[in-house]
């Protein structure tokens, strides 16, 4: 329905100049509607009616494509403002997706364009309890001594599993070597992951591909200890999702364009970096301050440690 009205609003406007010398392209737009809300409001609308329905739409947005196709000869679309004209580029691309759907009888297609103002956005299947469909930024984030380090953005659907390589490459560039152990989700265990790893001398953790192999009960034991270690290095990576999601308003980013979505994420984790830089120097501060302190506590009456004991010493006497 926003398709068909914003382009009945673009027919609109490039009639305009001729309103006086030639009648304006019939658009149907009252009939459009009736039946786009004959099935809206149906509470269980049956299959063959749903896509009846859009069987209708399309051809109304056909039609006014072709009176667009027709004026935009008389008229350039020059004249049409430039959201208006961006607008008209997306439905373009828009109903040639949604009329090849309709006709091969489908519900994918490669760059499936859900959004008319957010066209780079587009729909992940993750199969969670909360939302089986999500739209959104996908992120690789690493976790390096508290401080965030974002890898990459993309609005494309793909496996995480190939950052891997190219985050382990960027420590090097940033540190100077590669890292003793990386600590990460099972999916990023792949075969060419296990490889690198290996090559680099780098412990990937979580458990091994293949069959589990036979061990003692204490080798049994000692794997438990450190696959309970290695998920424990891992959880924090977790809580600064939630962290951004809850305090920083990562899930509502109210930016349109995908160059200033990006920017809004990128300047959410550096905010938190911050936040975390400037805790490390207050705990910073105050550690020094009780050294300063503590230096001064033998001129003076109190408690001091001695071997492990404590012990009482008076103020020297001004007598």
């Amino acid at each position: 329905m926003r398709v068909r009205d914003k382009l009945e609003h673009i027919i609109d406007v490039l009639h305009a100049p001729l309103k006086r010398r030639e009648k304006k392209p019939r658009t149907y737009r009252r009939n459009a509607r009736r039946d786009y809300l004959n099935v809206a409001k149906k509470k269980r609308a049956s299959r063959a009616e749903i896509r009846k329905a859009m069987g209708k739409q399309l051809r109304y947005v056909k039609r006014d494509l072709a009176h667009i196709e027709d004026l935009k000869e008389r008229i350039p679309l020059s004249s049409l403002k430039r959201k208006s004209y961006r607008d008209l580029l997306v439905i373009s691309e828009l109903y040639r997706q949604q009329q090849y759907m309709w006709r091969k009888e489908v519900h994918k297609i490669a760059g499936r364009i859900v959004s008319i103002s957010q066209p780079h956005v587009r729909p992940m299947v993750r199969g969670k309890a909360r939302a089986h469909v999500e739209f959104g930024a996908k992120i690789s984030l690493s976790l390096i001594r508290g401080y965030s380090f974002l890898d990459r953005i993309r609005w494309d659907p793909y496996h995480e599993s190939v950052d891997l390589i190219g985050q382990v490459e960027k420590y090097r560039e940033r540190f100077g070597c590669y890292p003793v152990s990386v600590h990460a989700d099972k999916i990023y265990r792949t075969r060419e992951n296990l490889r690198f790893c290996g090559e680099k001398g780098i412990r990937l953790s979580g458990p091994p591909l293949g069959r589990p192999k036979v061990m003692t009960e204490e080798e049994a034991a000692r794997e438990k200890r450190r696959r309970r270690r290695d998920e424990r290095y891992r959880i924090p990576i977790e809580g600064k999702f939630g962290q951004a999601k809850r305090r920083f308003s990562l899930d509502r980013i109210m930016t349109k364009l995908a160059v200033t979505s990006g920017s809004a994420i990128s300047v959410i984790f550096l905010v938190m970096n911050l936040e975390k830089l400037l805790r490390d120097f207050l705990l910073f501060l105050s550690s020094l301050l009780i050294v300063v302190e503590l230096r001064k506590w033998p001129r003076e009456s109190g408690w001091i440690h001695r071997n492990g004991r404590a012990s009482w010493l008076p103020a020297p006497s001004t007598a």
